[in-house]
């Protein structure tokens, strides 16, 4: 009898646990503009917030072997070789990627292999890569994303810098959002911390403005139809813009 009720409990336990919706915290609502739609409406109200996730794969760890920093390569095929530990790479039967690369503050491209070749032109190139979640979020703890300077041909170093810089996973250039369907900024902080350093993210989406000082997904909610500039700056508690040239992303985003 006393294992019927204990079963009975857990699997109550377990239903309510599965049903509870995503807690939704910092929540934000901005009015700004009229509608981009013919006849000048008023504009719905915008929100903005995140939700209160648990950190996935806290332990993972990103390794980039090659290329090494500031190493020069031929113009044409780059080698790239990872080493991960502590996360599910390649699970059988699923083929979303699990590793993606930024190069120069471009969309993110993603791998399968930690080991793969690029094509690339002469130039001075800054890879910021990292691991994700089920989701497709980037991970945001120590060690689960790298970055490094290389060069291909006859190129310069990046002028050293002790500024940090942002990478933005998402949005992705030319993404298209289903009215109704939540636009997700999703970023990462790197040579800095935004606690200690004092910085904030700035968020411009065309005419509506949002703040954040943590490095967390930010969902905007009710956003109308329309093509929207998202613009993602890094910059001084005080509002002081850095100097570096990745402090700044911008991409364009169209609702449906």
């Amino acid at each position: 009898m006393n294992k019927i009720l204990v079963s009975f409990v857990l699997i109550a336990f377990l239903c309510v646990s599965c049903s509870e919706e995503k807690k939704k915290i910092n929540e934000t609502v901005v009015e700004s503009g009229i509608s981009q739609e013919e006849g000048g409406e008023n504009l719905p109200k915008v929100t903005f917030f995140q939700y209160a996730d648990s950190s996935s794969y806290p332990d993972a760890i990103l390794e980039l072997y090659t290329p090494l920093g500031n190493q020069v390569f031929k113009p044409g095929k780059v080698p790239f070789e990872f080493n991960i530990k502590n996360y599910e790479f390649e699970q059988e039967g699923n083929r979303d990627f699990k590793l993606f690369n930024i190069l120069n503050g471009g969309d993110p491209v993603g791998f399968y292999s930690p080991i793969f070749q690029r094509e690339l032109t002469e130039g001075s190139y800054r890879i910021v890569a990292y691991l994700v979640d089920d989701e497709g979020l980037a991970l945001k703890n120590f060690g689960n994303y790298v970055d490094r300077d290389f060069q291909v041909g006859e190129s310069r170093p990046f002028p050293y810098s002790a500024e940090p810089y942002l990478a933005l996973n998402y949005p992705r250039g030319e993404q298209i959002y289903s009215e109704g369907e939540e636009l997700i900024i999703d970023f990462l902080v790197l040579g800095g911390d935004m606690e200690l350093d004092g910085l904030k993210v700035e968020i411009d989406i065309n005419d509506y403005h949002y703040e954040i000082d943590e490095m967390i997904p930010v969902r905007v909610a009710n956003l109308p139809k329309g093509t929207y500039q998202v613009q993602v700056n890094l910059v001084r508690s005080d509002g002081k813009e850095l100097e570096g040239p990745f402090s700044s992303v911008s991409k364009t985003v169209i609702v449906r």
